[in-house]
């Protein structure tokens, strides 16, 4: 990933909004794959506004099949605040005090520079105040802001000699599923909770579009931050029609597995020797087709029959 423009110890946290596991995994996004090995987390909730509650004070995404460190947060945090919650086990890649990580990493003399895109980051809103005003820096751009995201972050980085603590949500990855340029329409959402549409090609077809057009967009930050800390996952997933179900802000597996890659202080997190199965594992790595669907569906019907 090249030489790094940026201390060590700094951190670089970046959430796709509402990327759904095997979209990452479809993606031809070779910078964000170059953080490290990617792995199959678990969510802590499968709303922006919850998931980004709980990773701002330590608790995210998590592999539960292994013992490891980081991959399970369970046995140690990336972001371990000091006298909260369970002790851990060891292997924490920071411990910092404060209300949160943003606080708890200002106090350790670190810049701290967000940028948010989801209507939950709104700072004119008291949800959006409350993810925000830890940071020293902070932007709002709306779904649709990453390339002013970055130029945001970039301006701030170049000011400060601090350890760096950089935050980005990236809005293009969730519904309705478009960026800057795309062949299709902004007002043409495929993933509308309670629609009747099969729309699920389509949805898989522009979330990995997105995925690579972040990729693009972030490739160099990410090389600037390649020898220190970086956190890339889903902030949880997306329903395309399974179980009847359309979007998010419903616990499902589909809503809550995602991408994870981590890599700290400059080292990539491999898979461990332990794990044995991760999480999903036993759950299709693509969204099943509405055929497939209606076949599962037709299995359960009969099921109950002869129940």
């Amino acid at each position: 990933m090249g030489d790094p423009l940026v201390s060590k110890n700094s951190v670089l946290f970046i959430t796709l909004d509402s990327c759904r596991f095997d979209s990452f995994t479809q993606a031809n996004a070779p910078a964000l794959k170059a953080v490290g090995p990617l792995h199959k987390a678990q969510a802590p909730s499968y709303f922006t506004y919850g998931s980004h509650s709980a990773m701002f004070v330590g608790f995210t995404p998590g592999v539960p099949g292994t013992s490891a460190p980081i991959l399970n947060p369970k046995a140690g945090k990336l972001f371990k605040l000091v006298g909260a919650g369970f002790p851990g086990k060891g292997g924490e890649g920071y411990q910092i005090a404060g209300r949160n990580i943003i606080d708890g990493f200002k106090r350790e003399g670190f810049r701290t520079i967000g940028a948010g895109a989801m209507g939950w980051f709104d700072p004119e809103t008291m949800t959006g105040q409350h993810l925000s005003d830890s940071f020293d820096d902070f932007i709002f751009t709306g779904n649709h802001g990453l390339a002013r995201q970055i130029e945001y972050v970039n301006s701030r980085i170049a000011e400060t000699e601090q350890d760096v603590f950089a935050f980005v949500n990236v809005g293009e990855t969730h519904v309705p599923y478009w960026f800057e340029g795309a062949p299709w329409s902004e007002d043409d959402n495929p993933c509308v909770p309670f629609q009747t549409e099969d729309r699920s090609t389509d949805c898989r077809t522009r979330q990995v579009a997105c995925v690579e057009f972040a990729d693009r967009l972030l490739a160099p930050l990410l090389e600037a931050f390649s020898g220190s800390t970086i956190l890339l996952c889903g902030d949880h997933g997306d329903c395309w029609g399974e179980d009847g179900l359309w979007e998010h802000g419903v616990s499902h597996w589909a809503t809550l597995t995602v991408p994870l890659l981590v890599r700290v202080r400059g080292e990539p997190v491999e898979r461990p020797d332990d794990l044995r199965d991760e999480i999903g594992e036993d759950l299709p790595d693509v969204a099943p087709t509405q055929e497939e669907r209606r076949s599962r569906l037709h299995s359960l019907f009969r099921y109950r029959q002869n129940g």
